[in-house]
Formats: C-alpha cells, sequence, structure tokens
C-alpha cells in the first residue's frame, strides 16, 4: 500500500486523470479526523482506536493528531506500528489468548490492560508488572442486535468472569471488565444489558472495577440512515450511571470500524461484463473478503473513465472478483446500473475497516493503491 500527498480533489478527479487498473482506496484524512473527535467530544470516557481495523500507517498518524491517545493491540506487530507513530500511546492488549513469546514483548511495550477470559490466559500473566496494571476479564452474554456474535470466540460467563476478578486482585491486578456487543451493532439496548450484568458481576466479586471497558461494535454507514452514535453514547453513560450508582467505573470503548470505515472509498474496475454478470479486478480474496461476511452495502457508484455517472435503471448482477476461483462471489446480486460497461470504475463507500487489513495476493491479486484525498 503507498500513500499519495494530499493532491486531488476527490476519487473521481483522480480517477479520470490517471485511470488506474488496480484496485484504489481513496483516503480523506480530514474525515478520519472528524471521525476521532466525534468520538473524544460524544464518548463519556477514554477512546482507544482497535488497530486491527486498519493499521496503516498514514491512518495511526492521523488519529493521533485527532487526540486519539490510547490504541487497542492484538499482536506485538500491532503494537510496533503503533509505537513508531505515536511512542507514548497508551496500549490495551486486549487478544485474550497469548504465547508466552507475545507476552514476553508485551511487557517490552508498557501494556496499560491486558484482557482474560479463563484462568489458564491469567496465570500465564503471572510475571506481568504489577504497578498500575489492569487485567480486564471479558464478560460475554447472548445478546442480539449485531452482524455477528463476538462471544462464541471469546469471552467469561457471569459466573466464571466473577471468580476471575476475584483472581486478578488477589494477584495484586487492578480489575476491570471488558466486552464487545457484537460487530455493526446499532442497537443501544445491547451496551445497556452488558453495563447491567457487568454491575451485578462486579457486586458478586466484591470488588470496585477500575474501568469498564465497553468494546468496539459501533456501526459505520454502510446502508439505510447514519447510524446515531449519540444515541449510543447517551445510552451507554446512562445505563452505567444507573447499574453502578454515585461511584461509577471509568468508561473505556474501542471503536475500530466504525472511526475508520468512513474515511475511504474502494475504487474497481470493470473487466468484463456477461449478461447478468459482471467481473471486477478484486474480489473476496482482496478489498471485498468482508463483504462475504455481513453483506454488500447499496453505497455503491458507476462513472466512465470520463468521470461521468453511469445513470439509468438499476439492475441485479452476480460480481466476481479477478481470480480463477469460482468462490470469488459476492454472496448477493449487487443493484448496478443497466448500462454498465466495461472499463467503467465502482466506488464503494465506507471501506476503510479491514478492506486492506484482510486483502490476500491470491493468485497476483488483491493489491491496492492508496491515495489521499481532499474529500469523497
Amino acid at each position: 500500500m503507498r500513500n499519495e500527498p494530499a493532491l486531488w480533489p476527490s476519487p473521481s478527479w483522480h480517477l479520470t486523470k490517471f485511470p488506474p487498473d488496480n484496485p484504489v482506496l481513496y483516503f480523506a484524512p480530514e474525515v478520519l479526523q472528524a471521525t476521532a473527535r466525534r468520538f473524544i467530544d460524544g464518548f463519556e470516557g477514554l477512546v482507544t482506536y482497535a488497530v486491527k481495523a486498519n493499521d496503516d500507517e498514514s491512518v495511526l498518524t492521523n488519529l493521533a493528531g485527532a487526540g486519539v491517545s490510547a490504541f487497542d493491540v492484538a499482536s506485538p506487530l500491532e503494537m510496533q506500528k503503533v509505537r513508531r507513530v505515536s511512542p507514548n500511546a497508551i496500549l490495551h492488549y486486549h487478544n485474550p489468548v497469548r504465547s508466552d513469546a507475545e507476552i514476553a514483548e508485551a511487557v517490552g511495550h508498557g501494556i496499560a490492560s491486558w484482557s482474560i477470559d479463563c484462568l489458564r490466559e491469567l496465570e500465564k500473566l503471572a510475571d506481568v508488572p504489577r504497578s498500575g496494571t489492569e487485567i480486564a476479564v471479558r464478560l460475554r452474554l447472548p445478546v442480539a442486535g449485531a452482524a455477528y456474535d463476538f462471544g462464541e470466540k471469546f469471552g467469561a460467563d457471569p459466573e466464571q468472569a466473577v471468580m476471575l476478578l476475584q483472581q486478578a486482585c488477589a494477584m495484586g491486578f487492578e480489575p476491570s471488565l471488558t466486552f464487545h456487543p457484537g460487530t455493526q451493532c446499532e442497537e443501544p439496548e445491547a451496551w445497556a444489558v452488558y453495563i447491567r450484568e457487568a454491575a451485578d458481576v462486579a457486586r458478586r466479586a466484591g470488588v470496585s472495577l477500575r474501568r469498564l471497558n465497553v468494546g468496539g461494535g459501533f456501526a459505520a454507514h454502510r446502508s439505510g440512515g447514519v447510524p446515531n452514535l449519540e444515541a449510543v453514547f447517551a445510552r451507554i453513560w446512562s445505563e452505567t450511571l444507573r447499574a453502578f450508582g454515585d461511584a461509577p467505573p471509568a468508561l473505556v470503548c474501542e471503536p475500530g470500524r466504525a472511526m475508520v470505515a468512513e474515511a475511504f472509498t474502494l475504487a474497481v474496475r470493470v473487466k468484463a461484463v456477461r449478461n447478468e454478470s459482471i467481473f471486477l479486478n478484486d474480489g473476496i480474496y482482496g478489498a471485498l473478503m468482508e463483504l462475504r461476511d455481513i453483506g454488500v452495502p447499496d453505497r455503491i457508484s458507476v462513472i466512465r473513465k470520463t468521470g461521468a455517472p453511469v445513470g439509468g435503471a438499476q439492475c441485479a448482477k452476480v460480481v466476481y472478483g479477478p481470480t480463477c476461483d469460482s468462490l470469488d462471489r459476492l454472496p448477493d446480486v449487487v443493484a448496478l446500473p443497466e448500462q454498465i460497461s466495461e472499463g467503467d470504475f465502482v466506488l464503494i463507500r465506507a471501506m476503510g475497516a479491514y478492506s486492506s487489513s484482510l486483502s490476500t495476493r491470491f493468485n497476483g491479486y488483491g493489491l491496492q493503491e492508496m491515495v489521499t484525498v481532499a474529500g469523497l
């Protein structure tokens, strides 16, 4: 991935002047910084960025410049990337399964918070320095409202969470709770259910939580209306006061997708049109990989190489990627202009999250260029 100077006014302007044959991710730093400020100003607590969503150096630099001082990292490589752009950043290591080698490297990066979801993972941290170090027990509940559930892989049930909090305190760590309501969650009640259960778990454990991390899961604008993040922020704060009373724990959130998605537009080119199907120069082994799991957004436009919009009636098209694998297709048909032609560009909004981090290089495809623009 390559970062261009911020010289180009828009994706369509750049595409007409320098028509690429490979996929391009158009990055608008001002959009990213505005989103960061929306979280910082609206959320009643510490905002951390989940690096897994997009670990590009320009993204991390712009977030740090916008005032994001803490980052949720899942591996030593992500720690290294954050430290290069923000040496004094606060790091939360909230991947709850780690090897001894990963723990040793993480200690060298000065991790402020470690999440765990079972006794064995807590025991692995026996040699971690205690001073100011937080253990965040990851809680899981059967809560609906997200595109898919994160509790299937990680998390402790309430009874187990009680025991883990008590054990973390006994080992001399600062006790905290964390949870994740699931990706693309727009329902404030999902956070409310978790917060109420977290308060009950803390009471049963007999501990005073240092912090409550309400996770990520905040929805990005993929289709339909713009997600009401402020309503979620307000419900999180009001439910925390209601559940914990006059001495609530400090709050933390860790947005990934909702922080970075809107700052990028993906441009892909039509390689072929065959009746009810089209072939693009990228697919599910590249920047479109995540669409296989969470569906195709409707924020799609098509332009000619001259920049002229392709309008007219919409029709359902099967969309294939460029590889020789027949599985390389989007799971659902996509509404595209009937007059779409070979050489046209398809622009997909809000593609900053996971589009580059999940891309493979299968069959020699999947490499995206990154171009910085003033606006999208």
